[in-house]
Protein backbone atom coordinates (compact mmCIF):
# COMPACT_ATOMS: atom_id res chain seq x y z
CA UNK A 1 0.00 0.00 0.00
CA UNK A 2 1.33 3.12 -0.84
CA UNK A 3 1.15 6.39 1.46
CA UNK A 4 4.05 8.59 0.16
CA UNK A 5 2.89 11.36 -1.84
CA UNK A 6 4.94 12.16 -5.18
CA UNK A 7 4.48 15.30 -7.41
CA UNK A 8 3.56 15.64 -10.00
CA UNK A 9 0.00 13.76 -10.86
CA UNK A 10 0.50 10.82 -12.52
CA UNK A 11 -2.21 9.04 -14.95
CA UNK A 12 -3.43 5.02 -13.75
CA UNK A 13 -3.76 2.28 -16.18
CA UNK A 14 -6.87 1.96 -17.65
CA UNK A 15 -8.92 4.32 -19.44
CA UNK A 16 -11.04 6.18 -16.92
CA UNK A 17 -7.87 6.47 -15.26
CA UNK A 18 -6.12 8.99 -17.65
CA UNK A 19 -5.57 12.49 -17.17
CA UNK A 20 -7.91 14.31 -18.66
CA UNK A 21 -11.31 11.44 -18.60
CA UNK A 22 -14.25 12.54 -18.07
CA UNK A 23 -16.92 10.45 -17.16
CA UNK A 24 -20.67 10.58 -18.15
CA UNK A 25 -21.54 13.26 -15.33
CA UNK A 26 -19.11 15.74 -16.33
CA UNK A 27 -16.45 14.31 -13.60
CA UNK A 28 -12.41 15.45 -15.30
CA UNK A 29 -9.56 12.89 -13.63
CA UNK A 30 -6.73 14.70 -12.88
CA UNK A 31 -4.35 11.93 -11.69
CA UNK A 32 -2.96 10.66 -8.86
CA UNK A 33 0.29 11.70 -6.87
CA UNK A 34 0.51 7.86 -5.60
CA UNK A 35 -1.59 8.12 -2.16
CA UNK A 36 -3.46 4.80 -1.16
CA UNK A 37 -7.30 5.31 -1.83
CA UNK A 38 -10.11 3.92 1.14
CA UNK A 39 -10.76 1.26 -0.82
CA UNK A 40 -8.81 -2.31 -1.53
CA UNK A 41 -5.51 -1.81 -3.89
CA UNK A 42 -6.93 1.46 -5.04
CA UNK A 43 -5.18 4.80 -5.64
CA UNK A 44 -6.45 8.28 -4.91
CA UNK A 45 -7.57 10.36 -7.98
CA UNK A 46 -8.19 14.17 -8.50
CA UNK A 47 -11.62 15.11 -9.71
CA UNK A 48 -12.80 17.93 -10.99
CA UNK A 49 -16.10 18.80 -11.59
CA UNK A 50 -16.64 21.18 -14.82
CA UNK A 51 -19.88 22.21 -13.92
CA UNK A 52 -18.59 23.46 -10.69
CA UNK A 53 -15.14 23.93 -10.69
CA UNK A 54 -14.80 21.43 -7.11
CA UNK A 55 -11.89 19.41 -6.47
CA UNK A 56 -12.40 16.23 -4.67
CA UNK A 57 -10.40 12.89 -4.04
CA UNK A 58 -12.15 9.56 -5.44
CA UNK A 59 -10.90 6.07 -5.85
CA UNK A 60 -9.88 5.07 -9.21
CA UNK A 61 -12.64 2.14 -8.94
CA UNK A 62 -15.28 4.88 -8.73
CA UNK A 63 -14.01 7.40 -11.39
CA UNK A 64 -16.71 6.07 -13.80
CA UNK A 65 -19.80 6.80 -12.16
CA UNK A 66 -18.69 9.60 -9.74
CA UNK A 67 -21.09 12.56 -9.05
CA UNK A 68 -19.83 15.54 -7.68
CA UNK A 69 -20.01 16.41 -3.69
CA UNK A 70 -20.27 19.88 -4.48
CA UNK A 71 -23.65 20.05 -6.68
CA UNK A 72 -24.91 16.69 -7.76
CA UNK A 73 -25.15 14.86 -4.14
CA UNK A 74 -22.12 12.63 -4.59
CA UNK A 75 -20.61 10.93 -1.87
CA UNK A 76 -17.61 13.11 -0.14
CA UNK A 77 -14.40 13.08 -1.63
CA UNK A 78 -11.64 11.69 -0.05
CA UNK A 79 -8.06 13.16 0.55
CA UNK A 80 -5.71 12.79 -2.45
Amino acid sequence: MMNEVSEPFQAGQSPTTAIGYVNRNRQRCDGHRGLAGNDHAQRAYALYCLDCGHTYGANGSDIFQRRCPNCQRGAPGIPY
